[in-house]
């Protein structure tokens, strides 16, 4: 009875020391949360169906969430009279979308597991079913983050990559957060599935770009001419917008990128032969962006005594 208690007390001991340490572990939920993967699952299943360019929008959050200050759900925070946050900063304001799904979700899973999981993972789980329901794959999510009491629209203006970013400016950006121009392309192919404003595409099919096809550019202006339509929508994927497939890297060696940033992908530069691999082998693509993201949830996460389980995503707790 001796050993067997210290072995317990040692066990213990060792897992919270990895708490501590900043160790995620695709087991730390089982006991405190065991429905979990369920809950978020059948939920991301409601929204897709109800809307499949959710899953999509829930992606993007995602990623700027985890490219600001790390995956920490500060994206999900509303300005408080004391700071101003992420909502609201250039690349996110009426433009990112999917906050009431993240809320449902939340809300589901505080009925069963109350104060337990943070919105940061929930943020992370959703992200990982929503590719997945439209056909994408599926990875292991390591959880045990826990969520921001800040934001920062400064920090969000300034560390996410735009739309006209060179070549150059996404692999220096990338490789600021130990992600390499491989990751990068491979994670570009988020852009597989969903929608972008006309204000995000209108310089490069209104004559700013030379590298794009002419037909492509002209079909592009109908819903976006040189001036107004700022919110006007087209899929950045042509091809199959509500499909997690390899068609966006196909259209890129079409020059049918939509944003300057991803034909940047296919110009003659250091990742044309990467784009080209992608828009022939769509299972190669699907098992790079799989190990990418999992690099990307990695990102900075808050974990141990750090940060708090937020109660309701859009503010921290009284």
């Amino acid at each position: 009875m001796a050993f067997s208690n210290r072995f317990l007390a040692l066990a213990l001991f060792s897992l919270l020391a990895c708490a501590a340490n900043g160790q995620l572990s695709a087991n730390f939920y089982s006991t405190t949360c065991p429905n979990l993967q369920t809950i978020v699952r059948s939920a991301m299943a409601q929204a897709v169906a109800k809307e499949p360019r959710m899953a999509a929008s829930i992606l993007r959050l995602f990623f700027h969430d985890c490219f600001v200050n790390g995956c920490d759900g500060s994206i999900l925070l509303d300005d408080t009279p004391t700071f101003i946050g992420e909502k609201s900063a250039g690349p996110n304001a009426n433009s990112a979308r999917g906050f009431d799904v993240i809320d449902a979700i939340k809300s589901q899973v505080e009925a069963a597991c109350k104060a337990t999981v943070s919105c940061a993972d929930i943020l992370t789980l959703a992200t990982r079913d929503g590719v997945n329901l439209l056909g994408g794959p599926t990875w292991t999510v390591r959880l045990g983050r826990r969520d921001a009491r800040t934001a920062s629209q400064s920090a969000a203006n300034s560390n996410l990559p735009g739309p006209a970013s060179s070549l150059s400016t996404l692999i220096s950006m990338f490789g600021d957060k130990g992600l390499s121009a491989s990751d990068m392309t491979a994670l570009s192919g988020a852009h597989t599935i969903g929608q972008a404003q006309c204000q995000f595409f209108r310089g490069r099919v209104n004559g700013g770009d030379t590298n794009i096809n002419a037909t492509f550019a002209a079909l592009r202006r109908q819903s976006c001419p040189p001036t107004g339509g700022n919110s006007n929508l087209a899929p950045i994927d042509v091809q199959s917008p509500i499909k997690f497939d390899n068609a966006y890297y196909q259209d890129l060696v079409d020059r049918r990128g939509l944003f300057h940033s991803d034909q940047e992908l296919f110009n003659g530069g250091s990742q044309d032969s990467l784009v080209r691999l992608y828009s022939r082998n769509g299972a190669k693509f699907a098992a790079d962006f799989a190990k990418a993201m999992v690099k990307l949830g990695n990102l900075s996460p808050l974990t141990g005594t750090n940060g708090e389980v937020r109660l309701n995503c859009r503010k921290v707790n009284s």
